[in-house]
């Protein structure tokens, strides 16, 4: 009887729940309907969560590269679909798109080239990733390197100014 009754109760809290939950999923979906959606979410994130993408905003011949060491790590994506998945990554995941900033609030410490990562690394991610990361001065030079490939609008005395100011205040000598 009690067993009864406490399944009784689960199934109708169950029930009551469940539009809650599937209105919540569908507002919490971060990929935007287009062609390669389908795609996109059924070949990445089986391994990567939406915060990849988020998280990234990449050109098209960025996104491409990606693309490409993926499918060689074994992303189920037909040559066919490369030249869609790469489009459709690059409209709503490219630079300069607008999607919903990271729940975490960052205020970055002071100091030289502060400004120039507010104004230029937040094009493509938040700050929490930049004031969660610690790396070693080359650690630093190698990821603006790498941003720089993937289309960051930083380069020559900038580059160096940034890279100072993240190696002073999240290299992996500093405590925070």
């Amino acid at each position: 009887m009690m067993r009864d009754l406490l399944a009784a109760v689960a199934a109708i809290a169950a029930l009551a729940y469940a539009p809650a939950a599937a209105q919540q999923q569908q507002h919490a979906d971060p990929f935007p309907p287009g062609e390669g959606r389908d795609i996109v979410v059924a070949a990445c994130t089986q391994c990567h969560p939406a915060s990849a993408f988020t998280d990234l905003r990449e050109d098209a011949n960025a996104w491409r590269h990606q693309v490409y060491d993926m499918v060689l790590r074994g992303a189920q994506v037909g040559p066919g679909d490369i030249d869609t998945v790469v489009n459709y990554l690059a409209v709503n995941f490219g630079p300069g798109i607008n999607v919903p900033p990271s729940v975490r609030e960052v205020t970055l410490p002071d100091g030289p080239g502060k400004d120039l990562v507010e104004q230029n690394c937040v094009l493509c991610h938040g700050l929490d990733r930049v004031a969660a990361a610690q790396r070693s001065p080359a650690g630093w030079s190698d990821m603006l390197k790498m941003m720089e490939f993937y289309g960051a609008p930083v380069s020559g005395k900038d580059e160096q100014t940034i890279a100072a100011y993240l190696e002073s205040k999240f290299g992996t000598d500093t405590r925070r």
